[in-house]
């Protein structure tokens, strides 16, 4: 794998961190995840749902699938960061890793001496990276965050919902996810240019931050557009036809972001009278008439089912779908033999890493391991 004989140590808990080392060991980084005595990871008791696991000592314990969802390919090793004895070791795992990463409130990791300076006086080639709430240069720096803080301070909320309803959250954490991948570019950015220079550099990346970022055309609305953007449920802000179209089952999902879709829309529909209604000449002038726009589609597409639409539109090239369960979207992957679901000899399962090389997907290496589970190899190895 591309990252094979990088080591990461990784201080992080909960989402977007540990979301960074997930990513790195999926591309065959050594990740060594440290955790808390007693508590580990926030994640381990974020249920239900939960699993049965392995104890280490012959029995079962449960543990949260949230846990499950961002630690595989990782090792694990329990340190006790007051502990002076604990914080050295601490110091001493760190300076054997290419990264090291953490979510500390801003200026913590330089109590412990595991800050990008104090770690970069020994090792000037080391990358760390951090992931704050706010920004550690800023006046909020010591307030608290989480995903759905952000999602409120952000922007995002704002956005999601029905535009005479409440705003809502995004149903998966959306800012954690991004903030980790916006860590994880970094970090990899970081890594190339060392392999130039030979120096390392620090990352930071916050909550807030990704989350204003995350607003793209909203944001660049507002900047030069003048405009205040609002809820517009599942339609889109400046497309039409694109969002969700009631059907004679239910309910589905139609895209025809161009003209030449809006034409193959027209003609799976039968309907090539809209091509021809000045209403519907182009984009700007059927977004601006999008509900006469869609009272004639649906008068269409409320006669027939969405299987039976579906295979007429991608039959005339229109981006089109069902609105799946999680369940409904595992099957179709497999039935598209995408091969979305990976499994290890100890029955862990989860959704495989999206990332391909060379055309091959990542296999799971290493479950999610039991808290402390390698604190004894690990220590062996710096011995």
């Amino acid at each position: 794998m591309p990252l094979a004989g990088i080591r990461v140590i990784d201080f992080s808990r909960v989402l977007a961190g540990p979301l960074v080392g997930q990513t790195l060991g999926d591309l065959g980084a050594d990740v060594v995840k440290i955790e808390r005595p007693g508590l580990g990871d926030d994640t381990r008791i974020w249920g239900p749902p939960w699993r049965d696991v392995d104890d280490g000592e012959g029995g079962t314990e449960q543990e949260a699938t949230y846990y499950s969802s961002l630690n595989r390919n990782k090792r694990s090793i329990v340190l006790d960061l007051k502990e002076a004895d604990d914080i050295a070791f601490a110091q001493r795992l760190a300076r054997t890793g290419d990264i090291v990463i953490d979510n500390y409130k801003p200026g913590f990791a330089a109590t412990l001496g595991l800050d990008h300076a104090s770690l970069a006086a020994d090792r000037p080639d080391i990358i760390t990276a951090s992931i704050t709430a706010y920004g550690a240069e800023t006046a909020a720096a010591d307030l608290p965050g989480y995903d759905l803080v952000a999602q409120a301070m952000g922007g995002p909320m704002h956005l999601t919902g029905e535009a005479d309803g409440r705003a809502l959250r995004v149903g998966v954490p959306i800012v954690d996810m991004m903030t980790g991948m916006n860590a994880t570019i970094g970090v990899l950015a970081a890594l190339h240019e060392r392999n130039v220079t030979g120096i390392g550099r620090h990352i930071e990346v916050s909550l807030f931050d990704t989350a204003l970022a995350s607003t793209l055309n909203h944001q660049t609305a507002t900047l030069m557009g003048g405009s205040n953007p609002g809820r517009n449920g599942n339609r889109h802000a400046s497309i039409a036809p694109y969002e969700s179209y009631r059907v004679a089952d239910g309910e589905m999902i139609i895209a025809a972001a161009n003209q030449k879709l809006f034409a193959g829309l027209c003609r799976a529909l039968d309907r090539l009278d809209l091509l021809d209604d000045p209403r519907f000449a182009d984009n700007t002038l059927r977004r601006g008439n999008v509900l006469e726009l869609n009272a004639e589609l649906e008068r269409t597409l409320v006669t027939r089912t969405r299987d039976e639409w579906v295979a007429l539109l991608r039959a005339n090239d229109v981006p089109c779908g069902p609105i799946n369960s999680i369940p409904e979207a595992i099957a179709w992957g497999e039935e598209m033999h995408a091969d979305p679901i990976v499994t290890d000899g100890d029955g862990y399962r989860s959704i495989r890493s999206p990332i391909r090389v060379d055309g091959h997907a990542r296999t799971t290496a290493r479950r999610p391991p039991r808290m402390g589970e390698h604190s004894a190899e690990i220590r062996a190895e710096l011995d």
